[in-house]
Order: C-alpha cells, then sequence, then structure tokens
C-alpha cells in the first residue's frame, strides 16, 4: 500500500508541474461553463438580447391586426424592423423591400399583413417571407409566430370565423345568434349582455384554442386542430434565399463542422514546431542560408495548404455522402476555403508564437478553439446569444468563414457579393501574421 501512495504522490507531483494539463482540467471547462452561463443568462438576470429580427409590413388598418403586432413587439425573442432608411428619413416598410434586404443578410423572416388580412373569402391572409439558413432559428421563429398568434390575438381567428359565417349564412342570422349567444352567456355566468355582444361582434371569445389532451390523443387532436385553423387561415408562404438548394440541413451545418475540424488540425501542426525544436532541426537549418521568417512562412504555407486539402476534402465527401451541391459554385467555394484556411494557418502559428511549450500551445489553443466555435455560430445561431456577445462573435475567424461559406453554397452570391467576407478573412490573416512574426522575433523558439 505504502508503494502505491507514493506513485500517486507521484502522479499529482507530476500533474502540478504540467501547466497545460491543469490547464485543460480544470480552467478551460470553467471558463466554458461561465460563458454558456452568459449567453444563456444562468445564475442571475440574464443579458440584454436583441432578439431575432423580423421585418414586419402592415397594409391592413383593422384595430386586431394593429393589436397583434404589439404583441409580437412585446415578445422578448423578436427584434421587430418596421422602417426603411431613406434620403428624406425613415419610412414605413414596404412589401416591395422584403426580398432585396434578405437577400442582403438584413434579416430571416418577414411577414406582411395584406389589406384585406381578415377576408371572407380567406379567413385570415398573411404572407410570410423567410431565409432558412439556420433550422434552429427557423423552428423557433415558427414556434414563436404561432404562440403569439394563438394566445395574443385569438380575436383575429374569431373574427375570421365570424366573417365566414356571415358568408355562409347572412349577416342577419349571425347577428341574431350572437345576440341569443351573450343573452345565454349573461343569464349563466353573469356580465352584461351588451358587452358580451359587443365583444363577440369584435371576434373576442369566439375562439379559445382548447387544451391539449394528455397521452395517445395528443397527436391525433393536433392534427384535427391543424386542420380546423387551415379553414380560417391562409398563410402565403415564401423562400427567399437558399429555396432550391438540394440538402439544406447538411448544407447549413458542414461549414461550421469544417472549421472546427480544420482549427485542431492546424493548430496540431503548428504545435509540431516545439517537437522539432527539441530534437535541433532549427539550429541545423539556420546554420545555413535560411532565415527564421523563411521556417515560419514555410509552416504557414503547409497549414494553408493542409487546411485547403481539408475543407476540399470534408466539401467533397458531403457532395457524395448528403447530396450538397457544390459543382456549380466550386471555384467561389475553393477561394472562401483558401482565405479560410489560410486564417486558420496564421490563428496557429499565432498560437505558437505565445506558447511556451507544445503541451501550453495545445491546451490554449483547445480553450480559443472552443470559444471561437460557440462565437463564431458554429454551434447555434448567434441570434440567441446577447447583443455584446453578437458583437464579440464577429471579431472570430469562425464567423466570418462559415458566413463565406453559407453565402457561396446557400445563398449563391456572385464573387463580388462574397468579396467583404474575403476582405475580412484576408485582413485577419494579416494581422494575425504580424502579430505571429513579432512574436517569434522576439521568442526564444528558435534558439
Amino acid at each position: 500500500m505504502k508503494s502505491i501512495l507514493v506513485l500517486v504522490r507521484k502522479d499529482f507531483a507530476n500533474f502540478r508541474r504540467d501547466r497545460a494539463g491543469m490547464l485543460l482540467t480544470f480552467l478551460i471547462p470553467l471558463i466554458l461553463i461561465v460563458f454558456f452561463g452568459k449567453v444563456f443568462g444562468l445564475g442571475g438576470a440574464s443579458a440584454e438580447r436583441p432578439g431575432i429580427p423580423l421585418a414586419v409590413v402592415n397594409q391592413s388598418t383593422d384595430p386586431l391586426v394593429n393589436k397583434f403586432i404589439d404583441a409580437l413587439r412585446k415578445e422578448d425573442s423578436f427584434t421587430l424592423i418596421t422602417t426603411q432608411p431613406s434620403a428624406n428619413g425613415p419610412r414605413a416598410l414596404a412589401e416591395s423591400d422584403i426580398r432585396p434586404l434578405m437577400q442582403a443578410d438584413r434579416f430571416h423572416f418577414a411577414i406582411v399583413i395584406p389589406a384585406d388580412a381578415i377576408s371572407t373569402q380567406g379567413g385570415v391572409h398573411v404572407k410570410y417571407f423567410t431565409n432558412p439558413n439556420n433550422q434552429i432559428e427557423t423552428e423557433m421563429v415558427s414556434g414563436l409566430l404561432q404562440k403569439v398568434a394563438f394566445t395574443s390575438s385569438p380575436q383575429l381567428l374569431g373574427r375570421a370565423m365570424q366573417a365566414r359565417m356571415r358568408d355562409a349564412v347572412g349577416s342577419t342570422r349571425t347577428e341574431a345568434f350572437d345576440h341569443s349567444l351573450a343573452a345565454n352567456i349573461a343569464r349563466t355566468f353573469g356580465g352584461d349582455e351588451n358587452e358580451i355582444f359587443k365583444s363577440l361582434r369584435e371576434g373576442g371569445g369566439v375562439f379559445s384554442p382548447p387544451e391539449s389532451p394528455a397521452g395517445a390523443d395528443a397527436d391525433e387532436a393536433g392534427v384535427g386542430l391543424n386542420r380546423f385553423l387551415q379553414q380560417f387561415v391562409h398563410v402565403e408562404k415564401e423562400q427567399v434565399v437558399g429555396a432550391d438548394v438540394k440538402s439544406p440541413q447538411a448544407t447549413q451545418m458542414i461549414g461550421g463542422w469544417a472549421m472546427q475540424f480544420l482549427l485542431f488540425a492546424v493548430t496540431s501542426s503548428a504545435a509540431a514546431l516545439f517537437a522539432e525544436r527539441e530534437r535541433g532541426l532549427f539550429q541545423r537549418i539556420l546554420s545555413g542560408p535560411t532565415r527564421r521568417s523563411d521556417i515560419l512562412w514555410s509552416k504557414f504555407l503547409f497549414g494553408m495548404i493542409l487546411g485547403l486539402v481539408q475543407l476540399l476534402v470534408l466539401f467533397f465527401a458531403g457532395h457524395f455522402l448528403f447530396n450538397i451541391e457544390i459543382a456549380p459554385y466550386l471555384g467561389r467555394l475553393a477561394l472562401v476555403c483558401i482565405c479560410a484556411a489560410a486564417s486558420c494557418a496564421s490563428f496557429g502559428m499565432l498560437i505558437a508564437s505565445i506558447a511556451s511549450s507544445q503541451e501550453a500551445a495545445r491546451g490554449f489553443s483547445t480553450l480559443v478553439i472552443l470559444l471561437m466555435s460557440a462565437l463564431g455560430g458554429a454551434w447555434f445561431p448567434i441570434s440567441l446569444m446577447p447583443a455584446a456577445v453578437q458583437t464579440m462573435a464577429h471579431f472570430t475567424l469562425v464567423f466570418w468563414a462559415i458566413e463565406g461559406f453559407m453565402q457561396v453554397l446557400w445563398a449563391h452570391a456572385t464573387l463580388l457579393q462574397i468579396l467583404p467576407t474575403i476582405g475580412v478573412l484576408v485582413g485577419i490573416t494579416a494581422l494575425v501574421m504580424s502579430v505571429a512574426w513579432w512574436r517569434f522575433a522576439r521568442g526564444a523558439i528558435f534558439d
């Protein structure tokens, strides 16, 4: 037993000297827990989130429609966009603005409420425009819209049902029915008969979603309710961007996966600089005509080529396995891949320049890669994050690489349209490589 305890003390002593191991064991999980706690508002007051942008065009003058829009405005998960800048100041958003603004990635969801939103023929009529480039965000918006419609503004459905009833049996008989119903409600439950009649004529109280049954009947009841509502609610849907994408889910996800794997591969190869130093390779190389900058740029080019090959292999694998369409956009995709690989290679050089050992480089890179992947949108939509975190996301190379992949594969952007994203990736590469070279020039890795 004494021998075992001695060996255990020896292992703890080695672990205490292994700073990278301690970093991976304690500090990285702690930082990630704090980060995700801040993102999701755990342990106190939640951070202010700007909400998912939702454009709303209201062409109706019905007060119930205004009530529905007010309910949307009060929903914390939405940020309503109702105006558009112009030469004479902000003006009301028009339906003609929706498609160009969505193609410019100003927002991904829009609702147009036409003048005949409540009609006798179609019930409640709404136009819904989408750019569903993120499945989680799209499903959230759909669910929130249904919640607001069916809980905050049931009068709209009531008005539509009354309109359909008047169209079917005549307004006189419908009014007589409402009088009779108001009288029975007042007599049975109390209340002013005239007020109840007025509420019924305005649509209030006519529709109330039934409670969902539990057990095996829940799904069947839900289907029945949807069929019932479809008689009165007509949603005219139009997908503005990405409608012709063959494999939407795989196209949305592959960019984030590819960048995460690439960062780990490139930083691992950059950390190999320390192994070469330990073997004395740098002293032998530098004894000839080779300069320190030659070693740095050779490692950068190696990392960039490795990253480019890895990205293209992953995208081709996505094509053959998940039917992701890449052939028509291969040139633009390759250009984004080159810039993304270069930025990842520069990140690997930076990690190697500031770390003191191979273990420290791997530990620090693990932390930064996980944070950049979470911040950059590789794991979940950045629209779910607080405003400050969303701003931070724009300073990560993961965000801009995914943005470039989605512009090419989802929005089918032209070369001119992806140039700003390419410029940002090139700028990140130049800035990070400058810092890495400055650190290498003053470090001891080549000594």
